[in-house]
């Protein structure tokens, strides 16, 4: 007579998951530590075995603001709304560095970790949030060196005043985190079986900055581009962040509202995507 086996209670069970929006978002905040770690490791993995290291966080930012200081500015000649030139360029630069590295970043997020992702389980999208996580940090410094360059304008007399719009910053900064983790899981997803798609990411993401009022104010395009150019979801974020800190800017809450409306779209399409190529994604990479 075959015994009965005891009933025992298991303090994980993994099974498969039929729903494209069941993502166990309580095993990703049981895995907060493993996050943690993975935010760790991206700043040190980066940043080790170079002599400046978390000084680029700086650098690449004022570089990249004297050069379009030059070439867009005293060269070009391009309006920045009576602004401080180089305030005005760093403004954009600092929000798009943010969504652009969130979505470079995540966008290869299969590809980068397919050995862990073959080997152990865990929520899988405990790795494109610590990409974003991570991104906060550096985010954050280059923030400070935006409040610097304020300071010393204001210091010298510029013209520029920051208004109650500063009570967004913080849904500012949450819609960039969410479009470009959005758009990135959607590329990640792809490039699991077209792998030519990561070598286009870079490259067009440089493309879509200037459809972005990163290097010229929205009022200074013209009247037949506005229009496409306020399709871009990143033109009213960095047009209220500009509005926010210096109180130029073409801020309306159409704007906003527009890509907030863009930014949830990509993230819930991105996550339905992410959540069926997680399933089969280690057969095709």
């Amino acid at each position: 007579m075959k015994a009965e086996l005891p009933d025992k209670e298991w303090d994980l069970v993994i099974e498969g998951s039929t729903s494209l929006f069941d993502l166990n978002f309580r095993d990703v905040w049981r895995y907060r530590d493993l996050l943690v770690m993975f935010v760790k490791r991206d700043f040190v993995s980066f940043y080790k075995q170079t002599i400046l290291g978390p000084l680029w966080f700086f650098i690449q930012p004022l570089f990249t603001t004297i050069i379009f200081t030059f070439v867009f500015g005293q060269l070009a000649g391009i309006s920045t709304d009576g602004l401080p030139q180089p305030l005005f360029y760093l403004a954009g630069i600092t929000a798009w560095n943010y969504f652009a590295d969130c979505l470079t970043k995540t966008s290869t997020v299969f590809r980068d970790n397919a050995n862990i992702f073959g080997k152990v389980y865990f929520p899988r999208l405990i790795l494109p949030l610590s990409i974003v996580a991570s991104n906060l940090v550096r985010f954050a410094v280059q923030m400070l060196l935006f409040f610097i360059m304020m300071g010393y304008y204001g210091w010298q007399g510029a013209s520029f005043s920051p208004n109650w719009a500063l009570l967004m910053f913080p849904v500012l900064v949450l819609m960039m985190a969410l479009l470009g983790l959005g758009l990135g899981l959607i590329i990640t997803a792809m490039t699991t079986k077209y792998r030519d798609l990561a070598f286009l990411v870079t490259f067009g993401v440089q493309l879509l900055m200037y459809t972005t009022t990163v290097i010229y104010p929205l009022s200074a395009a013209p009247e037949k581009f506005k229009k496409i150019i306020e399709l871009n979801p990143m033109t009213g974020i960095i047009e209220a962040f500009r509005y926010s800190f210096l109180g130029k800017g073409e801020f309306s809450a159409w704007s906003v509202g527009y890509s907030a409306g863009i930014t949830v779209i990509m993230l819930i399409l991105g996550i339905v995507i992410f959540n069926k190529t997680e399933k089969t994604f280690v057969d095709t990479v």
